[in-house]
């Protein structure tokens, strides 16, 4: 990436980071883009968390402010995850040698959202530019980890009203596709987290881009073999 298109992304995604923490009144101002510190994690969702703490003590989680929402909401301790605020697929390759240094037993990559809003200054096809940039971190982890095992996780879906204002959001279920393609020529695991979408529509924080404590908790619950 030349440090041109790298100043523009960097600047691109951070505001687009201030437009999502502007949308909802009960966005908290994490990092420009975060879940709303308006939520708090009741009784039953705290003990959850806390076996889910020690269930994935040997995974971390690379993303975005989505990830993010993990360590933020306390459901998994900041040792596991590493989630930043408009982190693209192409930016998380800086991140290579801190994950490596945490030494992993399982990796969950959770990209691709932002990637998807990136600007024509970057790109005309924003789904296979990440793309191609995810195929580069999956192998740079596998040389750097090779006994890792990677989980690639489907981008989260958006309320509608997002869809409309970032049209971008429009093609989510075209990149997962290409996800689940990548993911199968890679070798490594790919998890469609859009089952817990099926029986509760409410996860999402008022930003609706972001979620609620319970979104990561079922999450992990779907993920929690994988860590076998």
């Amino acid at each position: 990436m030349n440090m041109v298109k790298k100043v523009i992304s960097k600047l691109f995604m951070g505001s687009i980071a201030l437009a999502l923490s502007a949308c909802g009144n009960e966005q908290a101002d994490q990092n420009q883009q975060g879940p709303t510190s308006h939520i708090q994690v009741n009784s039953a969702e705290a003990a959850t968390a806390a076996s889910y703490k020690t269930i994935f003590q040997n995974s971390v989680f690379l993303g975005d402010s989505i990830t993010e929402g993990l360590s933020y909401h306390d459901i998994l301790d900041e040792a596991n995850v590493m989630g930043d605020a408009g982190k693209t697929t192409e930016l998380a390759l800086e991140n290579i040698d801190d994950l490596t240094k945490r030494n992993p037993k399982f990796v969950f990559i959770m990209l691709g959202s932002d990637d998807l809003l990136l600007p024509p200054q970057i790109t005309d096809n924003p789904m296979q530019y990440s793309l191609n940039y995810y195929e580069k971190l999956i192998e740079g982890i596998k040389g750097k980890l090779p006994d890792a095992a990677i989980t690639v996780l489907s981008v989260t879906p958006v309320k509608p009203e997002m869809e409309k204002e970032f049209p971008g959001y429009k093609n989510i279920n075209d990149y997962n596709q290409g996800l689940k393609e990548l993911a199968a020529k890679e070798k490594v695991e790919y998890m469609d987290l859009s089952p817990l979408f099926a029986d509760n529509k409410n996860l999402h924080t008022s930003d609706g881009v972001h979620f609620k404590p319970e979104f990561y908790t079922r999450m992990l619950g779907l993920l929690k073999d994988q860590v076998k």
